[in-house]
């Protein structure tokens, strides 16, 4: 979606294949069951917890899921809702929920994403009967257009015992209005020797429009009246937040686990707070969607891959908006700010700090493809995704030969290897595909590089990659778009080697890059 345009419409949450809302359009590029814990349970029973052990994603996928942990019945706006005052936390902190519901009682059940079997979900931790509260209305900041609640806490959650990972934390009225989630990340404090899921909640945030405002839209649809800043002390919308986190991530966390893997989970604004974070990891994962990202995320994952760890960008449009973090009342870190193209006006910038732009545009343009190898070329396209080298390692077992073709896997924004912008090189692109951008003739790649550290860099270059681990895939559901049973088998197969081999590694190691760009495009 080009800033300006109304948002697309969303068919709801649960893996359904939500139509990514993309940000510059192709003609305007620019360069500038485990048994239930007992009602009002705290810590859960070590094993019920599965507490880390040597091993300690064999432990706890070895446990049963619970298969009732989808929302069924979400009821109206204001049913019930809230937010949590942190985006993550270490296993044991306490969290605080602020809810508002009119609803006399609702039941509080924290439910963490993983393999579990196929059954996508374990209910850790659940508290019945907690007294409802409805809380005032939002009013909206006259300067930024930022929506504020003001909303008081309603409920103390004590993680102790919890296990790391990506949680959803399920609100239901007891009188059956409604019912909705909020996201919440229990972190992982070392990454060292493991495969990092780093999620972008402040991507889920600048799509937020509860209140009637996003970095998107504002109540005229467009730029004119959208926010300038957005905060994490408000809800989220019934598609936002948990609705991205379904499509364009959960379907990796189940592979990743289901794979026995060593994990570590984070989020981009961890990654961007604690410049060692990232020590040791073997990889970094940037998810489906994960566009907003500050010059210090960025910093710490380029600092980490130069020192030997893998990345992979399963998604497409990474890295594209430059955001800066600022407290809330609530807490630090707490508001997303990006003025976009009005980036001029931004106090913070006129008092020195980055432009809150695209990374590639205003003061300090630095495009993101130097870090990912691919970058943003566009949206929407819906179109086959065709295999180059067949004989790559990252398609081992596929069975694909050469112009192998996929339908509807590249979409709806995509990138490519645009030597205009910095590139690093060698770079191979292993997948080479036609598209038509709004009459625009172009590519989406899928490229793999390599840099002297030993780390490799491997890009999807479609948006739709995360979700298409779902089509008709074991424990979880066909995806949309039309992508088939044949493109989920691939997909799941590449993104098996890829994360197999970058666990093990420096990948450039046993894999350096050939570069073969003379042989794609031509003359570069």
């Amino acid at each position: 979606m080009t800033d300006g345009r109304a948002a697309p419409s969303r068919r709801g949450l649960l893996g359904l294949g939500l139509m990514a809302a993309a940000v510059t359009s192709c003609g305007t590029r620019t360069l500038d069951p485990a048994p239930h814990p007992s009602p009002d349970s705290g810590a859960a029973s070590p094993q019920r917890a599965g507490l880390r052990t040597e091993n300690p994603e064999k432990t706890e996928q070895a446990l049963p899921g619970t298969p009732d942990w989808e929302i069924t019945n979400p009821g109206p706006s204001g049913a019930i809702e809230g937010f949590s005052d942190r985006v993550s936390v270490l296993p044991g902190e306490q969290l605080g929920l602020h809810v508002s519901t009119p609803a006399a009682a609702y039941t509080i059940s924290a439910y963490r994403i993983g393999w579990y079997g196929g059954a996508r979900a374990r209910l850790i931790w659940r508290r019945e009967h907690v007294p409802g509260t409805k809380q005032a209305a939002p009013h909206v900041d006259g300067t930024t257009r930022t929506v504020l609640t003001g909303w008081q806490r309603t409920v103390a959650v004590d993680t102790s015992g919890w296990p790391e990972g990506a949680y959803l934390v399920r609100l239901d009225a007891e009188d059956g209005s409604g019912q909705r989630y909020v996201p919440l990340t229990v972190r992982s404090a070392t990454t060292a020797g493991r495969t990092v899921v780093m999620s972008a909640p402040a991507t889920w945030q600048a799509y937020n429009e509860w209140g009637g405002y996003s970095l998107y839209n504002g109540p005229t649809g467009g730029l004119a009246t959208r926010s300038l800043k957005v905060t994490f002390d408000r809800p989220y919308g019934y598609d936002h937040g948990a609705g991205l986190f379904l499509v364009y991530e959960a379907p990796l966390v189940a592979l990743a686990e289901r794979l026995g893997l060593p994990l570590a989970y984070t989020t981009g604004i961890d990654v961007a707070r604690e410049p060692g974070l990232l020590h040791g990891a073997t990889a970094v994962l940037s998810l489906g969607h994960d566009e907003y990202w500050s010059p210090e995320q960025r910093a710490n994952v380029v600092a980490a891959r130069d020192a030997g760890t893998n990345l992979a960008i399963l998604g497409a449009n990474c890295c594209f908006r430059r955001v800066r973090f600022e407290p809330s009342d609530v807490g630090p870190d707490r508001t997303v700010v990006c003025y976009k193209d009005a980036w001029a006006k931004d106090p913070g910038h006129q008092a020195g700090a980055p432009a809150t732009t695209d990374f590639r545009a205003g003061s300090g343009a630095d495009p993101e493809s130097s870090m990912l190898g691919v970058i943003y070329d566009g949206y929407p396209v819906d179109a086959p995704y065709v295999v180059g080298s067949p004989d790559h390692w990252a398609f081992e077992g596929t069975g694909v030969a050469a112009g192998a073709s996929f339908p509807h896997l590249v979409g709806v924004e995509y990138d490519k290897v645009d030597t205009a912008f910095p590139t690093p090189r060698p770079i191979e692109v292993i997948a080479h595909s036609p598209v038509v951008c709004e009459g625009r003739h172009s590519y989406a790649d899928t490229a793999y590089y390599t840099v002297p550290s030993g780390a490799g860099v491997f890009a999807t270059g479609t948006m739709r990659w995360v979700e298409t681990l779902d089509a008709n895939g074991p424990g979880g559901t066909s995806a949309d778009h039309g992508i088939d049973a044949k493109a989920g088998d691939l997909v799941r197969k590449v993104t098996e080697n890829v994360l197999r081999t970058f666990a093990a590694g420096p990948a450039g190691r046993a894999h350096p890059a050939h570069d073969n760009l003379a042989a794609v495009y031509g003359g570069q």
